[in-house]
């Protein structure tokens, strides 16, 4: 064990010294130590000290067929022999990318036949920006450019992404939101609902979209874009007459539509999209993440007709990335794919799995401490209150979050904490004996933080 602890800490040294983390006050790690994951299998993690971790967030939303598939593997070791690398720039394609295309088209809702390929969800959502500012242009309406977005909502960290994202601290820095682009309010019935119900908080949150499409003048509004259910700010699950309301706005106004799939796309709700639970028909779809289920990098923007012509219309997409379509991440995709559905994954969440996530998630609403239990699919959030006091949130709501997520973490649980709400995403593939393990952990530790 000492050596064990010895070897830890010389990497957490060498990572202070020498590594920057995402989103991470790069000082206090220092002092603290990274915690150096060294292994994983399943849906469970280990660390350099041995210590064993059920991840019920699958990476970062991503880890879909979990982790140590040889199937992923495999594929990817062949096609590094075949086919390391080659762009798809200069008029060259490749088979990989040219067959996930089509599985994806094949796999996406009606309409959506056309694939531009990228690294990442964040330079998915900065190709959704600049392809519907060139759609219009090119279909004879220059003028519409503004994008409007919601409050809180995450569309990835680049300077577009972030600035297509609502969320204020990363506003604060680097001079963003970048022009043309507006926020509207979430449909977050805990945190607007007040005296309202949760379908007059649809109604109020879709009016929103509405009055600021008017304000700013529909000649000039070229797309709204939001996330299925909002992921990082906190599973914000909509009402259930919101998107229809969004739907109908969107095409009163001649307005594209973009559903960010990111977290929710390739099972993650229960269906292969999100756009497909809520019965969503966007114009553009961003993926990312569940696409090799976090095994390459890769992510996309997947097109419907109208905007692919639209396109074709305006010649040169002047657009794209040197990993656009990468062979390898191709083939990790097209292996990732062919699990989910020779296993059924997506299918088994439907029926079984998430229903019994959601039932047992539901068990929490009796808590003292757990003002609102919200989850859709795999994804679930648990809303943490002062109880006795009867408020609805804390006045350092991230000390609460992060003090819960750390008693997780000493319990053996991976989850992530947003503000005063905890939050899951745990691996497609996690049996229900591995949920009732999840919920244990996690009910433990929010009675630890209270304590």
């Amino acid at each position: 064990m000492d050596n064990l602890h010895n070897a830890s800490a010389h990497l957490q040294e060498l990572d202070a010294r020498h590594h920057l983390h995402p989103f991470t006050d790069s000082p206090a790690l220092s002092r603290r130590g990274a915690r150096v994951i060294t292994k994983a299998d399943g849906v469970y993690l280990w660390d350099a000290e041995g210590n064993q971790f059920l991840d019920g967030m699958a990476g970062l939303w991503c880890v879909n067929v979990g982790y140590g598939r040889r199937e992923i593997l495999d594929a990817v070791a062949a096609q590094m022999q075949q086919l390391p690398y080659y762009n798809t720039f200069f008029q060259t394609t490749h088979p990989p990318v040219v067959e996930l295309s089509a599985k994806i088209a094949e796999l996406t809702p009606e309409g959506l036949n056309r694939v531009f390929f990228c690294s990442s969800g964040s330079e998915a959502n900065d190709t959704v920006l600049r392809m519907v500012r060139h759609y219009w242009a090119s279909v004879g309406e220059p003028s519409k450019t503004v994008v409007i977005s919601r409050e809180n909502a995450y569309h990835g960290s680049t300077m577009a992404g972030a600035s297509l994202g609502g969320m204020k601290p990363m506003h604060k820095q680097g001079g963003l939101p970048i022009e043309g682009i507006e926020h509207i309010m979430q449909p977050h019935w805990f945190l607007h609902g007040d005296d309202l119900s949760e379908a007059d908080v649809g109604v109020k949150a879709a009016q929103a979209l509405e009055d600021k499409i008017l304000a700013i003048g529909a000649d000039k509004v070229a797309a709204f874009i939001a996330e299925p259910v909002q992921g990082a700010g906190g599973v914000i699950v909509p009402p259930s007459n919101y998107w229809p309301l969004i739907q109908e706005i969107c095409s009163k106004y001649n307005v594209l539509l973009v559903a960010d799939e990111v977290i929710c796309g390739f099972g993650r709700t229960g269906n292969w999209f999100g756009c497909n639970t809520f019965d969503i028909k966007p114009d553009l779809m961003a993926i990312a993440k569940g696409l090799s289920s976090g095994y390459l990098p890769i992510g996309g923007v997947v097109v419907s007709d109208r905007v692919a012509d639209g396109l074709d219309a305006g010649g040169d997409f002047n657009h794209g990335y040197t990993y656009s379509g990468h062979p390898a991440c191709a083939a990790a995709a097209l292996a990732n794919i062919e699990i989910l559905q020779s296993e059924k994954i997506v299918e088994k969440v439907a029926k079984t799995t998430a229903p019994y996530l959601q039932k047992k998630l539901s068990e929490f609403a009796s808590h003292p401490n757990v003002g609102q239990v919200r989850g859709v699919g795999m994804l679930g959030a648990l809303q943490l209150v002062p109880g006795s006091e009867g408020k609805k949130s804390f006045y350092k709501p991230d000390e609460t979050g992060v003090s819960c997520r750390e008693h997780c973490l000493a319990n053996g649980l991976v989850m992530r904490a947003v503000d005063d709400a905890m939050i899951l995403s745990p691996p497609l593939v996690i049996s229900e004996t591995q949920i009732d393990e999840l919920c244990e952990k996690a009910l433990k530790s929010i009675e630890q933080t209270f304590a």
